[in-house]
């Protein structure tokens, strides 16, 4: 970012929420500007064993999400809908 700086978070979660995303992509593309959510277990770790994925500090719920320049507010209210959408299905 030109006067700041991104983030990259890690979550674990028991269901996958990038299909209740409606403004966060699904990309391993973690390099764009916009915001992004891959599941490094099946995308950017897949060639690699389970005991090498979790040696890497990689496990089948984690999702990684790159925040990008969308407003941060949009950001937010777009993750509290999908986590609302995951309660409903648990």
């Amino acid at each position: 970012m030109r006067n700041g700086f991104g983030c990259i978070l890690a979550y674990d979660v028991a269901a996958f929420i990038d299909s209740a995303l409606q403004l966060a992509s699904h990309l391993a593309n973690v390099g764009d500007a916009k915001t992004l959510v891959i599941h490094p277990a099946s995308t950017t770790h897949q060639q690699l064993t389970d005991e090498e994925q979790l040696s890497a500090r990689v496990n089948k719920e984690m999702l990684r999400v790159s925040i990008g320049y969308e407003h941060i507010d949009d950001i937010k209210e777009d993750f509290t809908i999908a986590f609302e959408k995951i309660k409903e299905i648990n």
